[in-house]
C-alpha cells in the first residue's frame, strides 16, 4: 500500500468535523470568543499532539502544566496560555479551569509504581471537584478499552476507576476508552515494533492469541477533538477502535509484512506470566519494566468494542477509519522521516527527579560535587553546537562505549530508563525532551545544552555542554572555539556520597573521552565544511 502526500502531511483532524467544531477566524487562528479548552497531559504522548489539533479546529487553548516553562520549544508554545498547576491541588487545578468550557484528562500514573491506585483516585476527585466548581461544561477523558465481567489488571482496573470517578462529578463527562493506539512513537506501537524487528523466532505467552481491536493515534484525536461539542446531556463512555480486529501474533505479523520482513516464527507456550513477560519486553525493546508491566497486563485481556455509539456525535470520516496496515505505514514513515512530534518518553519518568538545577549549592541543601572541563576545538561555534545537540541516541555519546552500554544496563535492572529510550529527533532538542536516560531541562540555541539524569542515582546529577568564543576567535563564526563541560552531583545521604567518590576515578575516561571526541568531530565538521568551501569558490 502506498503512500499519498496527504497521508505524510495529514490535513488537520478538524477538516472532517465542519459543523461540529467552531473552525479557526480569518487569520487561520482562534477567534477571541471560540470556546476555551483545558488540556493536562500536555506534556504526554497524546497531549502533546491534541493542542495543534484543537487550534486548528478554532478552540483557545489553555495548556496545563506543572512546569509550563518546558513548554517553550513546541511549536504551538506562542498560540497557547499556559498555567502552572498540579492536578493533585484542589486550589491550582481549581484557579486554571476558571472560565474553561471544556476540560482535557490525559493523566494517569502509568508505571509509577506501588502507589499508582491511589494516586489515580486522588488526583481524578480532585479534578473532577474543582471542574464542577469551576463550571467547566465538559470533561473529556481517554481511558482504556475493558471487558466486562473480568478481574482486570490493576492498572486497567484503575483507569475504569477514573473514568467513574469521573462521570459521577457532576459534570458531564466523555470517556473515550481505547485499546492499543498505533502511532509513530507510542508505547503500545514501539513495544510491538521492537519485539517483531529484533526477533525473528520467539516464545510467547497465550495472551498473544487475544483479539484486540487497535486504534490510530489520529483516530483517537478526531474523537477527542469531536468530544468537546457533545451535547450537555450527554455523560458516558464509549468504546473506540479502529476498522481491525486480530491478535497480538496476527499483529506482529502484519507489522512484519508492513516494515519488509521475513515471516516471523511465534511459538506460544503457558509457563510466561505477565511479570516474566514484561521483563523480557523490558530487555528486548526500548520501553523499561515499569512501563512494559502494564502494557503486557493490560494485553492479557481481549479488547474488542462492545458498541461503536460515538459515531452518533463524532460521524466517522468520509474515507472510513485507519486501518492497521496504513496506521503501521505511517507511523514507518514518520520514523524514518525523523517527524515524530511527541513520543511515549515525552513524559517524565515516574519518581525520576525533576528538580532544576541550583543556582546556589546551599539552595539544594549541601554538597554540590563539581567536575568541570574545559577545551579549545579548532572549529565555529556553529559546528560544535551542531554536534552538541546531536548527541546521544544513535549518535552515542562519544567515549567508552562499553561503559556507557554497562550502565544503561544496570539502569533498566533497577526500573530506569537505560540509553534505549534514545531521542525523539536525531538532529533537534527541545527543553524536557528525553535523551537516553537524561532530559534536556535548559537550552540556550547555540551556546548552552544542559541535562538532567533520570537513571536511578543516589541523588540529582547534570551535565552541562557549553560553546564560549574564544579570545583568538576573530569573529562569531570563526575558529577557534571554547567546549566546556560540567558534570554536577547532589548526593543525597551517605549513600550519594560513596556513589560520587566511586565512579570518580572513571570520569576521565568517560567524561575526559567524551570531550576529546567531541571536539575531534567537531573540527572534522568544520574542515570538510571549509573544504566544500573551497570547492565551490574553486569551481567558480
Amino acid at each position: 500500500m502506498s503512500l499519498s502526500p496527504e497521508d505524510l502531511v495529514p490535513a488537520p483532524v478538524a477538516e472532517t468535523l465542519a459543523g461540529l467544531v467552531p473552525g479557526p477566524g480569518d487569520d487561520g487562528r482562534p477567534r477571541p470568543d471560540a470556546p476555551l479548552v483545558a488540556v493536562t497531559g500536555v506534556t504526554g504522548y497524546v497531549g502533546g499532539r491534541l493542542v495543534p489539533e484543537l487550534l486548528a479546529a478554532g478552540y483557545r487553548v489553555r495548556a496545563v502544566a506543572r512546569h509550563p516553562e518546558r513548554l517553550r520549544g513546541r511549536a504551538w508554545y506562542a498560540d497557547v496560555e499556559t498555567v502552572a498547576a498540579d492536578a493533585a491541588d484542589p486550589e491550582q487545578i481549581r484557579a486554571a479551569l476558571d472560565g474553561v468550557q471544556v476540560a482535557y484528562y490525559l493523566i494517569h500514573s502509568l508505571g509509577s509504581g506501588r502507589s499508582f491506585e491511589s494516586t489515580d483516585r486522588h488526583t481524578a476527585l480532585v479534578f473532577g471537584q474543582a471542574a464542577r466548581e469551576a463550571g467547566v461544561g465538559r470533561i473529556v477523558y481517554l481511558g482504556g478499552l475493558y471487558p466486562e465481567g473480568e478481574d482486570l489488571s490493576p492498572h486497567l482496573a484503575s483507569r475504569t476507576e477514573v473514568g467513574e470517578i469521573l462521570l459521577a462529578c457532576g459534570v458531564p463527562t466523555t470517556v473515550l476508552r481505547a485499546a492499543v493506539i498505533l502511532g509513530s512513537g507510542s508505547a503500545s506501537f514501539e513495544m510491538m515494533r521492537y519485539l517483531t524487528e529484533r526477533l525473528p523466532a520467539m516464545t510467547v505467552p497465550r495472551w498473544v492469541d487475544n483479539r484486540i481491536q487497535p486504534i490510530a493515534i489520529r483516530d483517537v484525536l478526531r474523537y477527542l477533538v469531536g468530544s468537546a461539542a457533545m451535547p450537555p446531556e450527554v455523560s458516558r463512555g464509549f468504546d473506540i477502535g479502529g476498522p481491525d480486529v486480530l491478535t497480538y501474533r496476527e499483529m506482529m505479523q502484519r507489522y512484519a509484512d508492513a516494515a519488509g520482513l521475513n515471516r516471523r516464527l511465534i511459538v506460544g507456550v503457558p509457563v510466561l506470566t505477565p511479570k516474566l513477560s514484561s521483563l523480557w519486553v523490558s530487555l528486548v525493546t526500548p520501553v523499561p519494566g515499569g512501563l512494559a508491566r502494564p502494557l503486557v497486563e493490560s494485553l492479557v485481556h481481549e479488547v474488542v468494542c462492545d458498541e461503536h455509539d460515538i459515531a452518533r456525535y463524532v460521524p466517522d470520516p468520509p474515507d472510513g477509519l485507519i486501518g492497521f496496515d496504513r496506521a503501521v505505514r505511517l507511523a514507518l514513515q514518520r520514523i524514518q522521516d525523523a517527524a515524530v512530534t511527541t513520543r511515549w518518553s515525552s513524559a517524565a519518568v515516574p519518581g525520576a527527579p525533576s528538580d532544576p538545577l541550583p543556582s546556589d549549592p546551599e539552595w539544594a541543601g549541601g554538597s554540590l560535587f563539581v567536575d568541570e572541563r574545559r577545551v579549545t576545538v579548532d572549529a565555529s561555534p556553529a559546528a560544535l553546537w551542531r554536534v552538541l545537540e546531536a548527541v546521544g541516541g544513535d549518535s552515542g555519546w562519544y567515549s567508552w562505549a562499553l561503559a556507557w552500554r554497562i550502565r544503561g544496563l544496570a539502569d533498566r535492572l533497577v526500573g530506569g530508563p537505560g540509553l534505549r529510550r534514545g531521542r525523539r529527533d536525531p538532529h533537534q532538542l527541545l527543553v524536557d525532551d528525553a535523551v537516553d536516560f537524561w532530559r534536556v531541562e535548559a537550552i540556550e540555541e547555540g551556546s548552552l545544552i544542559r541535562l538532567r539524569a533520570e537513571m536511578r542515582v543516589p541523588g540529582l546529577a547534570w551535565l552541562e555542554l557549553r560553546v564560549e568564543p574564544s579570545d583568538e576567535a576573530g569573529g562569531p563564526d570563526e575558529a577557534p572555539t571554547v567546549f566546556a563541560q560540567r558534570a554536577l552531583f547532589h548526593p543525597k545521604g551517605l549513600l550519594g556520597q560513596v556513589y560520587w567518590w566511586s565512579v570518580y576515578p572513571f570520569h576521565g575516561i568517560v567524561f575526559g573521552g567524551m570531550q576529546r571526541n567531541i571536539a575531534r568531530a567537531a573540527e572534522t565538521a568544520e574542515r570538510a565544511r571549509t573544504d566544500r568551501r573551497v570547492s565551490v569558490s574553486g569551481g567558480s
